[in-house]
């Protein structure tokens, strides 16, 4: 046997991990829908939320420290055994591209097999991120509906290895709950119930 057919029987072999990037500004309920599903109803053993600390995409400002949204996210996910936090990009060059942060996981954990979790609306902007053709083509790559981003065949330059999940469509956005909290209302349903009594105590989004 050679040795890439050995290590690709032995990837297909590794736990599946699925990654599910953000910057959880806040982690909200539509979050923890999404990561349980896929750690339910898909192909895979767990998934690992990975924290962002600057999408290259978008603009810096009301984004808490990353170590604020890690206790965030961790106090969220706490006791469930089928969701884990990776605070790996917290640790490497920003701004973060998730060709990197692949890269690093790979070679930290190379008993594993990586997938990428991703909505219809960043399928769209995929070919604009950095080097996206080495994520095509190397690792699968599941996508959920989007409010507003129909969930239709990936183009062909984007290769074989896309699929869509029937996941539940989540219509609940970061955004509108700071804007929430920021305006003095109350979106305490949206958050779990540890992350809205954190962020009240320590007076986060209240500017």
């Amino acid at each position: 046997m050679s040795s890439n057919r050995k290590k690709d029987e032995e990837k297909t072999q590794a736990s599946r991990i699925g990654l599910f990037f953000g910057s959880f500004n806040p982690v909200h309920t539509g979050h923890l829908i999404i990561g349980q599903y896929f750690a339910e109803f898909a192909d895979l053993d767990k998934v690992w939320y990975v924290l962002s600390p600057q999408n290259p995409f978008k603009a810096n400002h009301e984004l808490l420290p990353g170590e604020d949204r890690l206790q965030l996210l961790e106090l969220a996910i706490a006791g469930n055994p089928l969701l884990a936090c990776c605070d790996i990009e917290l640790r490497l060059q920003t701004p973060s591209y998730t060709v990197h942060t692949l890269q690093a996981l790979e070679e930290k954990y190379p008993e594993l097999s990586f997938v990428l979790i991703m909505g219809s609306d960043n399928l769209e902007s995929l070919p604009y991120w950095k080097d996206y053709k080495t994520i095509t083509e190397g690792f699968d790559i599941y996508v959920y509906p989007r409010p507003g981003f129909q969930a239709v065949g990936a183009p062909a330059s984007l290769g074989k290895r896309i699929r869509y999940v029937d996941a539940p469509l989540i219509d609940i956005s970061s955004s509108f709950i700071r804007q929430a909290i920021t305006s003095g209302k109350t979106p305490r349903y949206w958050l779990p119930e540890k992350v809205w009594e954190t962020i009240k105590k320590q007076g986060y989004y209240q500017i």
